[in-house]
């Protein structure tokens, strides 16, 4: 898998600046670039990982310096029913946790069942399924955000996950080296034991 983004380097960085809330950062790629669909997207996902205040908080510095651009008409998701969207879901879901798919919506009911239906219809049947960049390349940005929040059980499925939408486990590693210099040292060294846990390694 490619990354069909010319400058999917800056999505990465875009991402795990929103998350740890590197303000500074942000306003440095805002203005290095033109924002296209691409960087909507990646903004848009980051709330499944930083929240809905970070979020807030990074689309208004993005609108000081320029905003992110307006939305193409083809790029607002179509109303859907909840019940359609927990099928969009379900189906990518598949796709990331393989035959542990069962155990992993099994888990999240048990936590509570409400819980299961948000993770599959709105993370996964309303955000994580949307165009505009391809399922692996989703899933690598959901592997930078969660190695900048630490969070190495979820990192350790999300990195599954990609090689399993279509990355090579080599972009794994490329990945996490275009954000190193944003990571806490410690962290980046969890991250790639993680990554070097299951045979993606440098």
């Amino acid at each position: 898998m490619e990354p069909t983004h010319p400058h999917f380097r800056d999505l990465l960085r875009l991402s795990v600046a929103i998350v740890l809330g590197d303000w500074q950062h942000l306003r440095e790629l805002r203005r290095s670039a033109e924002p296209d669909r691409s960087w909507r997207e990646a903004a848009l996902q980051t709330h499944l990982f930083a929240g809905f205040p970070r979020l807030v908080e990074a689309f208004g510095v993005l609108a000081e310096e320029g905003g992110l651009g307006a939305p193409d008409p083809d790029e607002l998701a179509p109303s859907r029913s909840e019940e359609a969207e927990i099928e969009a879901g379900f189906a990518f879901f598949e796709t990331v946790y393989g035959h542990r798919a069962p155990c992993v919506r099994a888990m999240l009911a048990g936590y509570h069942p409400d819980w299961a239906r948000w993770v599959l219809g709105h993370a996964y049947g309303r955000v994580l399924t949307r165009t505009g960049i391809s399922p692996a390349e989703r899933e690598l940005l959901a592997v930078v955000c969660l190695a900048a929040l630490d969070q190495s059980r979820q990192l350790a499925g999300h990195a599954r996950g990609a090689v399993r939408a279509g990355a090579q486990p080599e972009q794994l590693v490329a990945a996490v080296d275009a954000v190193a210099d944003l990571l806490d040292p410690a962290v980046l060294e969890r991250t790639r034991m993680v990554l070097g846990a299951f045979g993606v390694e440098e």
